[in-house]
């Protein structure tokens, strides 16, 4: 309930919890659509904190197109390095050669690689400017303390005493999501025993746009191309080793140049690695009356297929459709027979996505020789089916059916 000193009550059609990429996609899709509706950003993360982020991120083909209509690919195009080639191994880190059982090459499209490495900080700043161009608030370093859902309206507390009634509450705050907890909603959740390692490496010699992908016992290990000759790193190890890897520089440098190899020339870090725990969680339900859940609030993937971002922007395209057409009928944006539409497009992707990246990340992060040998068939048997490897080549551009006109590079 409000308090004696709380501010008096703001009015929004809709309001996002979360600054990062997918809030900020929802918010700049809805308000260019549909100038009319007032649109609002709030985020617990301190003023500047996005600006520390050092990682990179694989945008897909779709995701770029959704880019490009919103406005922002001007920005981040000259950015962004081209992912012109993968080759995916399977070995053992301490094999003196590492097979190529699989290839991927060419572009989805006039021009259009399958996938563009974009620093975080780079996207997460186009979508900013955007944001301001259009007149959408960003309410920075104050969380959602509560909310309570009325017939017509959400009540939105936020810690600094402020109060919000909203039309729609959107959480957009990550997998360990507050809002989620508070709406009530509850997870398929189990942890991996591993953590991913992200870093930057920088190298004597150009990669040309090469991805390579390394699976090894313990899981794979990443090397994505970034502009200049640098390459982000996305190392997974069970989490005891990871966090001995990054707590130990000089170790750490040893077991890098032992995966990474010396191909590029030297190497060095650049930066502080970190390393994060590594699990799968999905959400049960997307959405209730007056909120929904986007990105990894409703969704955490294992990096295995580096999807997770492009997930999250399919659920900004579909979510923002949903609420841009509802509102243009006259329909209540927040209820939930509206935003069940969102939940039955988004769901069952979700989940399939989900219990790939499980099953692919317990097919290859072991070192059980008989699986090994039928995996390595596996892989050099799609090697050799052109069909087939288009096919997985348009799912990771993310050009599957059923795709929110956004992602198509279409206006809603």
């Amino acid at each position: 309930m409000p308090t004696e000193t709380a501010e008096p009550y703001s009015s929004l059609d809709v309001l996002i919890a979360g600054a990062g990429y997918v809030g900020l996609a929802v918010a700049v899709a809805i308000k260019q659509a549909r100038p009319s509706l007032s649109v609002a950003i709030v985020d617990a993360a301190p003023e500047g904190a996005w600006q520390r982020d050092t990682r990179a991120s694989a945008v897909a083909t779709a995701a770029s197109r959704m880019l490009r209509h919103l406005g922002c690919w001007a920005e981040i195009e000259p950015e962004a390095q081209p992912i012109n080639e993968m080759i995916i191994t399977d070995s053992r880190s301490s094999d003196p050669v590492r097979p190529v059982f699989l290839t991927f090459g060419g572009d989805v499209g006039a021009g259009e690689p399958f996938a563009h490495m974009v620093a975080n900080v780079v996207l997460n700043g186009s979508l900013r400017r955007r944001a301001r161009e259009l007149g959408i608030d960003l309410i920075e370093g104050v969380a959602v303390a509560s909310f309570q859902t009325g017939s017509g309206r959400s009540v939105v507390h936020l810690a600094d005493g402020v109060i919000i009634r909203t039309s729609l509450l959107v959480a957009a705050d990550g997998v360990r999501s507050r809002l989620r907890e508070m709406a009530g909603i509850r997870t398929v959740h189990w942890e991996y025993g591993q953590s991913g390692i992200v870093c930057t490496v920088a190298h004597e010699r150009p990669h040309h746009g090469r991805a390579e992908e390394h699976f090894l016992p313990a899981g794979p290990f990443a090397i994505l191309p970034l502009k200049g000759n640098r390459s982000s790193i996305v190392w997974t190890e069970s989490t005891a080793d990871a966090e001995r890897l990054v707590a130990d520089e000089l170790v750490f440098e040893v077991e890098l140049e032992q995966r990474f190899g010396l191909k590029l020339g030297e190497i060095h870090v650049e930066g502080t690695p970190r390393a994060w725990p590594l699990g799968l969680t999905l959400a049960r339900d997307f959405v209730k009356p007056r909120f929904a859940l986007a990105g990894d609030a409703a969704h955490g993937i294992h990096p295995i297929a580096g999807q997770g971002l492009n997930l999250g922007f399919k659920d900004a395209a579909a979510l923002a459709e949903t609420i841009v057409e509802a509102d243009r009928l006259g329909r209540d944006i927040g209820a939930l027979d509206v935003l069940q539409r969102y939940e039955r497009w988004r769901r069952f992707d979700t989940l399939q996505m989900g219990i790939t990246t499980d099953v692919l990340n317990r097919l290859f992060s072991n070192d059980f020789a008989p699986l090994r040998t039928i995996r390595d068939i596996g892989l050099g048997m799609v090697d050799r089916m052109p069909r087939l490897k288009d096919y997985f080549i348009r799912q990771a551009a993310g050009m599957a059916s059923g795709t929110p006109r956004l992602l198509r590079g279409e206006g809603i």
